[in-house]
């Protein structure tokens, strides 16, 4: 039997959204969690439920399907349904699974489902590549980066994020609640962050400048107090571009 799906049905029309219920009653592994009528009630579901594929309209009231994408923590496969063939190209190219375009019939959107469940090991691909896009159309650094947990990926408010810790090939990327384990070097991760914002300290550690609560001028060299309470030693290779922050 194949593992239940998690599915939010998002649009606001009551037809559209009972024309979709009615066809995944018919699939018994389609579990839907929740519907939304608007893309403010979607990204709040979607990062509620965590759901595992979305139907989604592309016009909406409060925010479009392409906005809610940029909103949302959790990443699900995203089947667009709209009546407008005109946000075809656009839609994959934020890697969606399919495109129904409003009236489909039950063929149609039985195909779409089959995208959907052949889809399923290249899930975490298009993740990464949905990231990257709306890195490039949000600006050169990213607002969030996505990092693995367990068998998901988890998106971060980059603003958020206090330090970041080399841990051998790995880098620990720390809030003030938790850390995440990334998969890619602190270096690698340095090349992605805005330079005006995080501040490569040592060899092994970055800090958000926003976060820094205080700095104290030891013997040894300063040392940077976060306001998670974190103490780090500024090595002298890196002094200076501390010292660019002193006004």
């Amino acid at each position: 039997m194949p593992q239940p799906c998690k599915v939010l049905i998002i649009d606001d029309e009551a037809d559209a959204r009972q024309l979709i219920r009615q066809y995944l009653e018919e699939l018994p592994h389609m579990q839907i969690a929740a519907e939304c009528r608007n893309g403010i009630e979607a990204v709040q579901a979607i990062d509620q439920h965590e759901p595992d594929l979305v139907f989604m309209d592309i016009q909406m009231p409060g925010l479009s399907g392409f906005q809610v994408l940029q909103q949302i923590v959790h990443i699900p496969q995203i089947i667009f349904s709209t009546a407008f063939d005109k946000y075809a190209l656009k839609a994959f190219d934020h890697h969606a699974v399919d495109y129904l375009l409003k009236p489909y019939t039950r063929e149609r959107f039985s195909q779409a489902i089959q995208k959907v469940m052949l889809a399923g090991n290249r899930h975490r691909d298009q993740i990464r590549q949905l990231d990257e896009q709306l890195q490039k159309e949000t600006g050169s650094y990213p607002e969030r980066l996505l990092v693995e947990q367990g068998n998901k990926l988890v998106s971060i408010k980059t603003n958020e994020v206090v330090w970041l810790e080399a841990d051998g090939d790995y880098t620990r990327i720390h809030n003030s609640r938790q850390f995440f384990l990334s998969g890619l070097g602190i270096g690698q991760l340095e090349q992605k962050l805005n330079p005006a914002i995080f501040l490569r300290i040592h060899r092994g550690a970055i800090i958000n400048i926003h976060q820094i609560q205080e700095v104290h001028r030891e013997a040894s060299g300063p040392q940077v107090v976060m306001q998670n309470g974190t103490v780090h030693k500024v090595s002298r290779t890196y002094t200076e571009a501390l010292k660019k922050l002193i006004i």
